[in-house]
């Protein structure tokens, strides 16, 4: 009988465990969306609503292209690609995005900001944190093969940063990457950060979020791999920008990815600045550093 009841008591802590984890890897795949909730014309900015596909034909995207006047014709046009943040919208309201899009096309370039899936407003009830976003951001650039037919640089923040070096390495015709604050891989930034993120003791918890989140949502997190990504995406260039001291994302992932290939990739660290937070310190010396990147593509 005492037997008996130890091992339920096991069993019913076991289910307890593997609940608990479970509801944390649901709460992380299904974050809560953020409106977007600003407009374009406040910051003298004249938008085209557009809509696409993601790549996996599942979901549509929505975002706002912004056409600059004095940008090019053709192979002379760029057009760049602004990708947000995980549980984010395209407002990547730390910086402002749309402060930076307007000194973008000012400058005489394109500028494409969209929602990732399950974000803002465009369609999907899943966030996967690189995964699935990587065919959002393939979509977008398809929608700017056949409507712009320019050029195509890629600039993200956060996970749209990962996401972004993802999908580079997989198109020929991104010409250069900018991210901010990102991740080099997902698995073992979630395997440090898990922790912090829901309160819960490493062990047993992390192993067994991490465990779960596959059958969860039928995704591994090791697939999201930006570090192997920039192997694939050399000789192009790509701009690190990390501040120091980013308390969400280390900045060393950003050297550990810029180490890979210094001949060709660029590192800009700052300092003092919170996770994506360096446009907020040094706005003027943050568009000239994207500027002059831009320039030379």
């Amino acid at each position: 009988m005492i037997w008996f009841i130890v091992g339920a008591l096991i069993v019913l802590i076991g289910l307890i465990l593997v609940g608990i984890s479970t509801y944390v890897g649901w709460q992380l795949t299904h974050p809560k969306r953020k409106l977007v909730d600003e407009s374009p014309e406040q910051y003298g900015l004249h938008k085209q609503d557009i809509t696409f596909p993601s790549h996996t034909k599942d979901v549509v995207l929505d975002g706002w292209f912004f056409k600059s006047p004095s940008a090019g014709i053709g192979e002379q046009a760029m057009t760049v690609i602004m990708s947000h943040g995980y549980a984010g919208t395209r407002l990547e309201k730390g910086l402002p995005a749309l402060a930076l899009a307007k000194s973008i096309v000012d400058e005489g370039y394109h500028v494409l900001m969209f929602d990732f899936r399950n974000s803002g407003n465009s369609e999907g009830h899943l966030t996967t944190v690189g995964y699935l976003e990587k065919q959002d951001i393939l979509g977008a650039i398809s929608w700017v093969q056949e409507h712009v037919r320019s050029k195509i640089c890629l600039v993200g923040f956060s996970m749209g940063g990962s996401t972004s070096l993802l999908a580079a390495a997989e198109e020929s015709s991104v010409l250069g990457v900018i991210t901010d604050s990102a991740f080099s891989q997902l698995s073992p930034y979630l395997r440090d950060n898990l922790p912090v993120w829901s309160k819960l003791p490493r062990f047993p918890f992390t192993p067994l979020i991490l465990g779960i989140l596959p059958r969860l949502i039928g995704i591994n997190p090791r697939h999201v791999d930006a570090l192997a990504a920039v192997d694939h995406i050399y000789p192009r260039p790509i701009l690190f920008i990390h501040s120091k001291d980013d308390d969400a994302i280390p900045w060393s992932n950003s050297e550990g990815m810029w180490r890979r290939h210094p001949d060709a990739f660029e590192l800009w660290v700052t300092q003092k600045a919170g996770h994506v937070g360096s446009y907020q310190m040094q706005p003027e010396a943050y568009n000239q550093r994207v500027l002059a990147f831009l320039s030379k593509l």
